[in-house]
C-alpha cells in the first residue's frame, strides 16, 4: 500500500519527538511492505520567523495533498509572554483544523501496566481505566468572534455554535460507542450557558436514534470531578471545544504521563494525528522528551487514516515493550540516572520492531 504522508515537526521539542515517530513509520512500512512517501513543511513559530505566517500556504497544499499529517507541536515562550503579538503559533493550528475541517478530535485516555504506580491516583481507581474523549475541534469559543473595546480595557471572546456543527460531533460519539461499551457521557454546562442547552437539546434528539447506548449529562466541573474520582464509570465522553481541551489534559494523568496520550483529529480533508502535550521549549534540544506520545499517535494514523489495524498494533506492542524494558525517558523511568535520552527510545523500537 501506498502511503502518503505530511511531516509537521512544528516548534520545541517536535522535531526530536516527531523523528522517533517517523523511525517507528519506516520500519513498520519496511515490515509490512508499504510503499512509504513523505514530506516536511513548516507551522507555528518556526514557520512566523521563517515566513511571516504560522501556516503557510504551501503547508496547507501538503497538508491536502497528503492521505495523513503527522505533527508534533507548536509555541515559543517569546509569543506566550508578548499578549500584544499580532500573530501566534496557536493560529497557525487553530486555521490548520479550520481550512482541514478537523472538527473532531480523538484523544484516548488509557492506562499502562508499568506505569500505574506513576499516577497520582490509586491504583484501584485507575488500574483498567480507559475511555474515549471526543472533543468538538473547530467551533465554540476558540473560533468565536473576539475583540477588545473601551480603550482596550474590555475584552471579550464569544462561544458560538451551530446546530450542524453539533450533530455531527455527538453523532460520530454515538457511532464509536456502538463499536465501545454503549455508553455516551455528554459534558456540557447547559444550567448556564446557552450554547450548551443547544448541545443538550440536539443531544436529546440524537440519543432515541441509538438506542442500544446509554446517554448521561453531566456538567463540565462535575465531569472534572468524577475523571479523578471515578475515571472507570466513561465509555465515550463528548464535549465542546473549551471544556474537551480542559478535561482532556486533566485525564492525562491517569496514564502517569502527558507523554504518554497521542491523538487524532478528523473531519472533511486530511487527518491529523499529534501528540496532546505542548510544545516544552524548555526541553528543545536537551534529547530528554517523551517521544511515547507521537509514536502512539502515529499507531492511530495507520488506524484511522489507512485502516492498518495489524501495523497500528505492532507499534502499541513496541510501546509496551520498551516501557517494560525501562527503556524510557526521564519524566517516566524509575530511576532518573538510568533513563533513555529521546533518541534512544525511538532508536530501541524501531530494532523492537524489525524483530519481530
Amino acid at each position: 500500500m501506498k502511503l502518503k504522508i505530511a511531516v509537521l515537526p512544528g516548534d520545541g521539542i517536535g522535531p526530536e519527538i516527531v523523528d522517533q515517530a517517523m523511525k517507528v513509520t519506516k520500519a513498520i512500512c519496511e515490515k509490512f511492505g508499504h510503499e512509504l512517501e513523505y514530506e516536511y513543511a513548516i507551522t507555528g513559530a518556526c514557520a512566523i520567523d521563517e515566513v511571516g505566517d504560522p501556516y503557510p500556504a504551501a503547508t496547507h497544499d501538503l497538508c491536502m495533498a497528503a492521505d495523513a499529517v503527522l505533527f508534533g507541536a507548536i509555541g515559543h515562550p517569546k509569543f506566550d509572554n508578548n499578549p500584544k503579538a499580532t500573530v501566534r503559533p496557536e493560529q497557525g493550528l487553530l486555521r490548520m483544523r479550520k481550512q482541514l475541517g478537523l472538527y473532531a478530535n480523538l484523544r484516548p485516555v488509557v492506562t499502562f501496566p508499568s506505569l500505574l504506580h506513576k499516577s497520582p491516583l490509586r491504583l484501584d481507581l485507575v488500574e483498567g481505566a480507559e475511555f474515549m474523549c471526543i472533543r468538538e475541534l473547530t467551533g465554540g469559543i476558540y473560533f468565536g468572534e473576539k475583540g477588545r473595546k473601551d480603550e482596550g480595557n474590555t475584552a471579550f471572546d464569544n462561544c458560538v455554535y451551530t446546530r450542524e456543527e453539533v450533530e455531527r460531533i455527538l453523532k460520530l460519539a454515538y457511532e464509536f460507542a456502538m463499536k465501545r461499551r454503549k455508553k455516551v457521557t455528554v459534558v456540557d454546562k447547559a444550567n448556564v450557558l446557552e450554547t450548551s442547552r443547544l448541545w443538550r437539546e440536539i443531544a436529546q434528539e440524537i440519543a432515541p436514534k441509538y438506542p442500544e447506548v446509554e446517554t448521561e449529562y453531566m456538567f463540565v466541573d462535575n465531569a472534572a470531578m468524577q475523571i479523578i474520582q471515578w475515571p472507570k464509570r466513561f465509555d465515550v465522553m463528548v464535549t465542546e471545544n473549551m471544556f474537551g481541551d480542559i478535561l482532556t489534559d486533566e485525564a492525562s494523568v491517569i496514564s502517569g504521563s502527558m507523554g504518554m496520550l497521542p491523538s487524532a483529529s478528523i473531519g472533511i480533508h486530511t487527518s491529523v494525528f499529534e501528540p496532546i502535550h505542548g510544545s516544552y521549549p524548555q526541553a528543545a534540544g536537551l534529547n530528554i522528551a517523551n517521544p511515547l506520545a507521537t509514536v502512539l499517535s502515529a499507531a492511530m494514523m495507520f488506524e484511522y487514516a489507512f485502516n492498518l489495524m495489524e501495523e497500528g498494533a505492532l507499534i502499541r506492542a513496541a510501546v509496551n515493550a520498551s516501557m517494560d524494558a525501562g527503556v524510557v525517558t526521564e519524566d517516566i523511568a524509575d530511576d532518573k540516572s538510568k533513563a533513555a535520552k529521546t533518541s534512544e527510545v525511538g532508536d530501541w523500537l524501531e530494532a523492537w520492531i524489525k524483530k519481530q
